[in-house]
């Protein structure tokens, strides 16, 4: 299902476009895998942003689902006392993964409380045990949270960052305090933490 031409593939192309900034050669690698390129990669962020602002597209998880198609799964998260609803979407480029937007209390009325790429249900987690585990694109939020606990969240450089504070060990098993950055919740990279 695609909304004026604009599907999968090209939604995909926009979680990419964000990515660029921290991994270019793994983003020049997905846009090929896709069967694209780097200006189609831009066009379809321009077109994305453009439908964003226009008034006649659907808004909240609706317009998801316009450019996707209904989502696999819709299962209820409770959040302290709120229970909200979380739809998922799977994407060719990581198919352990699923692309989820979590809708506010009103069900799939509500408004669109987050949305990035998490791990699907039946996806083994990844084995993190040190920080070279922490490879770009090895992991989404949850995965590194549930880790290295106890990780502490801090709002990213944009709206489709997020980064988490934690502490691994490195290859020696020194204990290391690090920042890790993602982008529409994939990791990007790993630092060391400062102050």
């Amino acid at each position: 299902m695609a909304i004026h031409g604009f599907g999968a593939t090209e939604f995909q192309l926009v979680l990419l476009r964000r990515m660029a900034d921290f991994n270019p050669v793994l983003v020049e690698q997905a846009v090929r895998r896709l069967g694209a390129t780097r200006a189609a990669m831009r066009e379809a962020n321009k077109r994305w942003q453009a439908m964003l602002r226009s008034r006649g597209f659907p808004s909240g998880a609706r317009r998801f689902a316009a450019v996707l198609g209904p989502p696999e799964a819709a299962v209820g998260r409770r959040i302290g006392d709120l229970v909200c609803t979380a739809q998922q979407w799977p994407l060719a480029l990581w198919p352990e993964l699923r692309f989820e937007v979590l809708l506010g209390p009103a069900g799939t009325g509500g408004p669109v409380l987050n949305e990035w790429l998490v791990r699907a249900a039946d996806a083994p987690a990844p084995v993190l045990r040190t920080l070279a585990d922490l490879t770009p694109w090895s992991c989404v939020v949850g995965d590194l949270g549930a880790a290295f606990p106890p990780a502490v969240p801090r709002e990213g450089s944009a709206p489709t960052r997020f980064q988490l504070d934690f502490t691994a060990p490195d290859a020696a098993g020194r204990p290391c305090p690090s920042t890790a950055d993602f982008t529409w919740g994939l990791l990007q990279e790993v630092r060391p933490r400062v102050g």
